[in-house]
């Protein structure tokens, strides 16, 4: 799956369900931080880094929203991929293996 992003907006969002690959329960994240690296496909620059929304018990059940803003996709036109890491409230740190694929294209 390609997410579809838009050159300079500054509102969108992304839905990540964490769940483990063996039993496909939830991650429970809760009391830790949940961020997403960003970067052009095949570079190696981080371009920039989100942090999602700790509201309610989303972190708790896996499932972690990002938001873009302002500066993020002042990006040029084409593909990106995005890496979750979750760093637990105990300080380990764990990397989701799937790399989030992008695709930013021009606005009007």
């Amino acid at each position: 799956m390609t997410y579809q992003l838009v050159k300079d907006d500054t509102a969108p969002q992304i839905q990540a369900n964490l769940t483990r690959q063996d039993t496909g329960a939830a991650i429970d994240c809760s009391g830790g931080t949940v961020r997403m690296y960003f970067r052009a496909k095949g570079g190696s620059s981080i371009l920039f880094t989100l942090t999602a929304a700790d509201v309610g018990s989303n972190l708790a059940d896996g499932i972690a929203v990002f938001s873009f803003s302002t500066g993020n996709l002042n990006r040029d036109e084409g593909y990106y991929e995005g890496e979750i890491q979750i760093t637990y409230s105990n300080g380990n740190v764990e990397t989701i293996y799937q790399v989030l694929d992008f695709y930013l294209r021009g606005d009007f």
